[in-house]
């Protein structure tokens, strides 16, 4: 099948995977790497061939076609990220997909990148027949009133938008486990830090298996090579870290192969071990499956 630019398929097993680009934002990087000075972090830059002052971060969510049913990971920003996002709807369509077909939402945690396609601004819910599934971990930190009363004025409105996406389908939602087979072919791994239940998902068909790692890195040229710096994004940066570097480890030696959230299109390949981290290994393009 001919592959347009905002989608890329492939197989694992027998689950088609379909990653679906959502455009970028550019972020300064100033300021983005917690424990590395600037110019380390643009040393780093420069030696992945990109720009020293900033960088733009992508975001890509998978489709999964598995046992007669059309499965999401995440949802990208729907109309409420850059305006050089925002284009996953017409991505997906483009895929061959409709919303209306989409079985279940899976989601790996609550920042607004992952989310907020699931629920336009003017309320519209993009997928009405579909089963929404979140991590247990993350439903109770982020829908716990307390916290969102106590929390920075800066991150109330991450609470909020949590709300806003959820709160009219609260009664519904399916809470799920760290461990756990959620789906056929499916396991939540807990991997905290840049959340509280920040999630990433072990599939499994056959003899294939691969790990959808999340937000664990933001660019892999950053922080697959430097497991121990913490984006700002990172809740808690040494957790995160840690958690990082165990699961880059694990599918390293497991020679699995990965998916990013925030990678370069179309954010798959393999990890391997480089130094004291690691290199992602991207895959070779094809033109069909």
């Amino acid at each position: 099948m001919n592959q347009a630019p905002g989608y890329y398929r492939y197989k694992i097993g027998d689950m088609v995977l379909t990653a679906i680009n959502d455009g970028f934002a550019r972020r300064p990087l100033e300021g983005f790497v917690r424990n590395a000075e600037l110019a380390e972090v643009k040393t780093a830059m420069a030696q992945a061939f990109l720009p020293a002052d900033a960088l733009n971060i992508t975001f890509t969510t998978l489709a999964i076609q598995s046992g007669g049913k059309l499965i999401l990971i995440d949802t990208g920003n729907g109309d409420s990220g850059a305006p050089t996002s925002g284009a996953w709807l017409a991505n997906f369509r483009a895929a061959g997909f409709d919303p209306k077909d989409v079985s279940t939402v899976v989601f790996s945690h609550f920042h607004g990148d992952h989310i907020n396609g699931f629920r336009l601004k003017d309320g519209t819910a993009v997928f009405p027949n579909a089963e929404v599934m979140v991590p247990a971990a993350e439903w109770a930190y982020w829908m716990d009133d307390a916290r969102m009363n106590a929390a920075p004025e800066a991150m109330k409105g991450a609470f909020g938008g949590v709300r806003r996406v959820f709160g009219p389908v609260s009664k519904d939602v399916k809470q799920f486990e760290a461990g756990k087979e959620i789906l056929p072919g499916i396991t939540a791994i807990a991997a905290p830090g840049h959340t509280p239940g920040h999630t990433t998902f072990a599939l499994s068909s056959g003899a294939a298996r691969m790990m959808v790692m999340s937000d664990t890195t933001n660019h892999p040229a950053l922080f697959v090579r430097n497991p121990d710096w913490s984006a700002v994004f990172d809740m808690d940066g040494p957790q995160a870290a840690a958690t990082r570097r165990k699961l880059l480890d694990m599918v390293s030696a497991d020679k699995m192969q990965v998916a990013f959230y925030h990678a370069p299109f179309p954010a798959t390949g393999h990890i391997a071990k480089s130094g004291n981290g690691f290199e992602l290994v991207p895959v070779q393009w094809t033109t069909s499956i």
